[in-house]
């Protein structure tokens, strides 16, 4: 199974904008994807599924980590970084079995000009801790809203070049 995990929560965020048109992309290429908003987290995540405790609500959201093979993370930056949710999320989730030796593909968008350079490098260095692999090619998609038009999809073709690229070579990884 594939997940795409928006790695935010902030609501309709644009973030989750793309993971979906990750899904729709992966679904014309023939494979089926899930879209996990951080949105979906339960409000208490930090107190009632941290070290080792599982809520109900968390339940549901672990069993589809432990039935995903391979992830597509979408990361906003934030504050040169990835979000605090993300590393909450991946603090939740069991250790080291939610992860460990299984495939992603990162991709980091910003409203600026950079595509979430560092908060890529940083989170690869979360992953490389979990040992979860990251496939090399990585997209940074900068000025963001720039990039997506009315119909929340990529429009632009040098983006979208690199993200089918990315994407052909996440499904034979």
């Amino acid at each position: 199974m594939v997940t795409i995990i928006a790695g935010t929560n902030r609501p309709k965020s644009s973030t989750l904008k793309v993971a979906k048109y990750y899904q729709k992309l992966l679904e014309q290429k023939g494979v089926t994807a899930h879209v996990l908003s951080l949105t979906e987290l339960p409000d208490d995540v930090i107190v009632s599924d941290q070290f080792g405790k599982r809520s109900v609500a968390f339940q549901k959201i672990q069993q589809q980590i432990t039935d995903t093979s391979k992830f597509i993370f979408v990361i906003p930056e934030y504050n040169g970084s990835f979000p605090g949710v993300l590393k909450v999320f991946i603090d939740a989730c069991d250790f080291p079995g939610s992860f460990y030796d299984k495939k992603s593909a990162l991709v980091g968008i910003s409203s600026g000009k950079y595509g979430n350079i560092r908060g890529i490098d940083h989170f690869t260095g979360v992953c490389n801790y979990m040992n979860l692999h990251v496939m090399p090619l990585k997209i940074h998609i900068t000025n963001v809203k720039e990039e997506l038009d009315a119909d929340a999809d990529l429009f632009k073709e040098d983006t979208l070049k690199f993200v089918n690229e990315q994407l052909d070579k996440f499904i034979k990884f």
